[in-house]
């Protein structure tokens, strides 16, 4: 940790060298009042300039302040407000050549018993790094002294700093000779290094804390007493100044964090933050909140301040110079395209043009059915002269029985369906009622809901094997966030979040919902009957009691309160007002056809990692509730739009573009995906015939896939394909898209070059190739069609030359072979485009 002991800022690191004239009409003082409580407190000033209503940039360097009347305040160098006594004043701000703006000022609780341990001590502490997980917050502590992380524990916090190794930690009758004072400033040998210079506001805090007695975490103090307050205010918020803000590379902004209590007081708390970008390239943030814009694009800076996080948003415009009519004639199908594009506009991003017919075709199909079109529906297709005819045949595409087997397989991979937890019947049963949810199109609310409530036999109600595969509470709870909700809550199960603001008081109250699901033995084989016990209470790690059961964010249950636990979780997530259940899947199916999820990770949907467009999201999310959870609804949405529909060609100025869906962002097909059309195209299935067993990497032979079976009507992922495997086919260990892989490798180039799975298909004697030969169906006719059936295109003139030139001298069979593994290994035919 670098020492951050009350920084400074030059003036000149806050000009912002503008590209416009600024009219007097465009300042904005932030913020508009000031409060201060107490000898400790402060305010950081910024001036902000605003162009259409929209901040811009800032000139707090190009300012002049004055308070008036001096005597209740001051203001130094770097636009930051202290307090001298009670009482009102106004800051007075003259921009040079510009207009005066001004602010009141508010001072109270001079008088203070001391500052607060919760409120001033603690972020203080957190702020220097002391109950990092580096140092004092690690698991065992450093140096003999154990702080909780990041100070979740004020009340543990505060024994040990008080009560703990004889009290030698402070010095009550004389301060400065505390422990907590000698060690950080490296007046006595400090393993940790100098958290703390001597001349600083944060010594003095410390100081002043010891000297009024180290008031504890729930002591009310002084004035707080005085107006009858029976227990400290809480913190109920924090928020970003500005929330928004757009810049150029090379400027820099000087963010603002503002905290709200429950008794209605706000204080600045920028100096006891932690800062974060979530894109680097585009802007990095300094400890002290100092965003320096470096690229082009947006970037959320991520802000967190005891348990509470905040976002605010950096956007930085392209330099494109763009014909004024670009967004405004525009495609649009649907409000999809509405929100995407007033993004790019935002940005100055344009936007590539549709995809013609035949690549939307292969493109729809691969996405939606996991097949190739036929070269008879290409033709029909093309041969369509309907304007509606791609909205059509997205409808077909959706009652397709291959759309039901590609989707199953896609839950089933959320669902972690593998015979690695469950035994073969409990496997089949599981995917069967997958199945079916899919083929009946039942909403996804009511699809959560029956997983999560299911009891009974795990053979006779396949959603109940959800809980046989989860018996561990913890493991339960923590893969029922992130399946049907988006988050991980797994670091709050022994400390709060350290990037988030769930607490682990938070966690184990939804553990808690969970405590009475209970499991014996059936009378079949594989058999589990799932059923509530009517008593029974998981303890918190740490307290080791029970919390009142609860949802994250939701409302508690008493401990006594008879109501099924299962059914008030189910019936609190699938609710339309649920802020994470709808998200967590539109963002899914949103990732799944555009290549990029609005939030990447797609189940990673912490406010500290902001959407990349939040309005889309958000009139996603609503329309899929409005349309009662219909995932094929949400799917035939996204389809018809025009962002989905857009050529995968980029122009000059959207080439940098990867997440903002200006184009169709071309990626590798999915293993199981390019192992069934390398079955469609040759005529060769493959053969699922092994399954693996055991730990140790056993094998045994099944008779569950007969001949046809394609690798996305496969239930189990441990069925044996080293194909799959080397082409990224996920575990089924974690819900978490990071499982499946789509990255190139070693063992995927030797499978297409000497692997057995293409070249077994190529050359089987009951193939396409030896059908084609036995028809005697020449060379170059024989290139035509394999185009049209793998790349559903006509060969160019140059392809067809320098084909057919390679493949001259060959004899028939050998050049056939050549031929299509020429082009069943190319990234036109592995990539979907």
């Amino acid at each position: 940790m670098t020492n951050w002991s009350n920084h400074r800022f030059l003036a000149g690191l806050l000009l912002v060298w503008l590209a416009w004239p600024v009219k007097a009409e465009e300042y904005r003082l932030l913020p508009d009042k000031i409060e201060l409580h107490g000898p400790h407190d402060r305010q950081r000033v910024v001036l902000a300039i605003l162009e259409q209503g929209k901040i811009v940039g800032q000139c707090t360097a190009a300012v002049q302040f004055q308070i008036q009347p001096a005597n209740i305040a001051s203001i130094d160098a770097d636009g930051v407000v202290w307090p001298r006594q009670n009482g009102q004043a106004t800051l007075i701000a003259q921009v040079k050549n510009g207009p005066t703006l001004q602010a009141p000022i508010r001072v109270g609780d001079m008088e203070s018993a001391g500052p607060s341990f919760r409120h001033e001590v603690l972020p203080m502490l957190t702020r220097a790094g002391c109950n990092s997980g580096a140092c004092h917050g690690a698991l065992a502590g450093k140096g003999g002294l154990k702080l909780s992380l990041r100070g979740y524990d004020p009340e543990a916090d505060y024994y040990v700093l008080t009560r703990q190794a004889s009290g030698r930690r402070l010095d009550l009758s004389q301060p400065h000779r505390s422990l907590l004072l000698l060690k950080p400033t490296m007046t006595v040998s400090h393993g940790g290094g100098l958290r703390i210079d001597l001349d600083s506001p944060e010594y003095r805090l410390l100081a002043d804390w010891i000297a009024s007695g180290a008031p504890g975490p729930n002591q009310v103090r002084g004035a707080s007493a005085l107006r009858g307050q029976k227990e400290e205010a809480k913190l109920v918020r924090i928020e970003v100044l500005p929330p928004l803000v757009i810049l150029k590379p090379g400027e820099k902004f000087q963010l603002l964090v503002r905290a709200t209590y429950s008794d209605g007081r706000q204080r600045d708390v920028t100096h006891w933050a932690k800062f974060s970008s979530a894109e680097e390239g585009v802007a990095l943030v300094n400890d002290d909140g100092l965003v320096h814009v470096r690229g082009y694009g947006e970037a959320g800076i991520a802000v967190w301040f005891s348990n509470l996080v905040a976002v605010s948003e950096v956007l930085v415009p392209f330099a494109n110079s763009l014909p004024p009519d670009t967004f405004a004639r525009a495609e649009r199908h649907n409000f999809v395209d509405e929100l995407v594009l007033k993004k790019l506009e935002t940005l100055r991003i344009p936007p590539s043009p549709l995809c013609s017919d035949a690549e939307f075709l292969r493109r729809v199909y691969l996405d939606t059915i996991g097949l190739l079109p036929t070269p008879e529906e290409l033709q029909q297709f093309l041969a369509d002269t309907q304007p509606d005819k791609r909205a059509r045949w997205i409808d077909r595409l959706l009652e397709r029985p291959e759309f039901v087997d590609y989707w199953a397989y896609k839950w089933s991979d959320l669902l972690l369906i593998s015979s690695r937890r469950l035994p073969q019947p409990a496997v089949w049963a599981f995917y069967q009622y997958v199945r079916q949810s899919v083929a009946d199109n039942k909403p996804w609310d009511q699809f959560a809901r029956e997983i999560l409530t299911a009891r009974g036999s795990n053979l006779s109600n396949g959603a109940a094997n959800y809980f046989v595969m989860h018996r561990d509470i913890s493991e339960l709870t923590e893969k029922t966030t992130v399946t049907f909700l988006g988050l991980s809550l797994t670091c709050a199960r022994c400390h709060n979040h350290p990037i988030e603001k769930w607490t682990q008081d938070q966690y184990w109250a939804l553990a808690n919902l969970f405590s009475r699901v209970a499991q014996k033995n059936g009378d079949r084989p594989g058999e589990v009957i799932v059923y509530d016990l009517p008593s029974g209470d998981v303890p918190h790690l740490r307290r080791g009691i029970p919390m009142p059961p609860a949802p994250p964010d939701g409302p508690a249950l008493n401990l006594s309160d008879p109501r099924n636990r299962r059914e008030y979780f189910a019936a609190w997530l699938t609710a339309p007002e649920n802020p994470y259940f709808a998200r967590a899947l539109v963002n899914r199916v949103w990732r799944h056809f555009l290549g990029r999820g609005l939030v990447e990770p797609e189940d990673d949907l912490r406010l500290t990692n902001p959407p990349t467009n939040p309005e889309l999201l958000e009139a996603l999310t609503r329309d899929f509730t409005q349309h009662r959870f219909d995932v094929k609804h949400l799917i035939r949405t996204i389809l018809n739009s025009v962002t989905y529909q857009r050529s995968s060609q980029t122009v000059a100025e959207n080439e940098a573009d990867d997440r903002f869906y200006s184009h169709y962002l071309v990626r590798r097909l999915p293993a199981e995906v390019v192992l069934d059309i390398y079955s469609q195209v040759t005529e060769v299935p493959t053969v699922f015939s092994q399954i693996k067993v055991g730990t140790t990497g056993g094998t045994a032979s099944t008779d569950q896939f007969p001949p046809g079976t394609r690798a996305l009507q496969l239930p189990d992922s441990l069925v044996v394909s080293g194909f799959l495997d080397s082409f990224g086919r996920p575990d089924r260990s974690q819900p978490c898209a990071c499982e499946r892989m789509s990255d190139a490798s070693m063992s995927q180039a030797l499978h297409l070059n000497n692997g057995q799975t293409l070249n077994d298909k190529l050359r089987a004697k009951t193939g396409r190739i030896e059908k084609w030969l036995q028809e005697k169906v020449p060379l170059d006719e024989a290139l035509k069609r394999l185009y049209r059936l793998a790349l559903s295109r006509e060969p160019t003139p140059k392809e067809r030359e320098q084909l057919l030139a390679n493949l001259q001298g060959a004899s028939s069979r050998e050049a056939l072979e050549d031929l299509f593994w020429a082009v069943l290994t190319s990234p036109e035919f592995l990539f979907n485009h």
